[in-house]
């Protein structure tokens, strides 16, 4: 399997692809590649050359370009997490799991049972993890993750675009609500332009935040009749998406 690196799209200039002074460490040090060797160079954006490796030394490694590729490893909808941040590292895990299950956009927020407050130190880790976690699962695309805000500031940023092609879900524990697959089977998937699911903090979301999420447009639903950790949820509420939504696809192009 060839080696995927993801470069900023302005280190592409045809034919040739230039690397940081980190990746060519990475390329030449770590990975002990030499003049020839192949990898895959991915922009982040949607799209991936081969590239053959030319003048292998530490200092002026580069790549040659020799074609683009063509696949499709992204969900046919753009899919944004919203999630309240669990304590200590936790999230780290979340961020390589949920780019893993092809998320488009993690939106860190911080609710009234919210114990961490992040530092920018944080959210560069978590763009390197989300980075890293796009190569190793061969995504085209590597995922946004914002700036944490507060989840009323991100209600009171909702765009308005209509519910029904752009459905809001806010996962919920001990409340009477669907379960997130029913609602996903009920969704036709052609107007679909994107998908939002919001995962509580540990103890869930307060009455007062669910109730302010329902008047801005989100619709409470289960993960299920059990309890699920907080790191558990999103990978849960993700796989569930991704299924229905891969599944969807294929029906259609069979």
């Amino acid at each position: 399997m060839l080696q995927r690196i993801v470069v900023n799209p302005t280190q592409i200039v045809p034919p040739v692809v230039y690397f940081t002074a980190e990746q060519r460490h990475y390329l030449s040090r770590v990975l002990r590649l030499q003049e020839g060797d192949r990898v895959i160079v991915m922009d982040g954006q949607g799209y991936s050359w081969l590239v053959q490796l030319v003048h292998p030394s530490h200092a002026d490694l580069q790549a040659e370009i020799l074609e683009a590729i063509a696949c499709q490893t992204e969900l046919p909808i753009a899919i944004t997490l919203v999630m309240a941040l669990p304590k200590g590292n936790a999230f780290d895990e979340v961020v390589r799991q949920v780019t893993e299950l092809g998320v488009s956009c993690i939106a860190p927020v911080i609710s009234d049972r919210t114990l961490l407050h992040p530092s920018l130190q944080k959210l560069e880790r978590w763009r390197r993890i989300a980075q890293e976690a796009a190569e190793q699962s061969e995504r085209q695309i590597v995922p946004t993750i914002q700036e944490p805000i507060s989840f009323q500031e991100h209600l009171n940023t909702l765009p308005t675009t209509e519910l029904s092609v752009s459905p809001h879900y806010l996962c919920v524990t001990r409340h009477t609500a669907p379960h997130l697959l029913d609602c996903l089977h009920s969704l036709p998937l052609s107007p679909l332009l994107s998908l939002t699911v919001a995962i509580g903090p540990e103890g869930g979301w307060t009455e007062v935040e669910v109730e302010r999420a329902i008047a801005t447009g989100y619709q409470p639903v289960s993960l299920g009749d059990r309890i699920l950790r907080t790191v558990t949820a999103p990978v849960v509420a993700l796989s569930l998406i991704a299924a229905v939504l891969e599944s969807s696809l294929n029906e259609e192009a069979g």
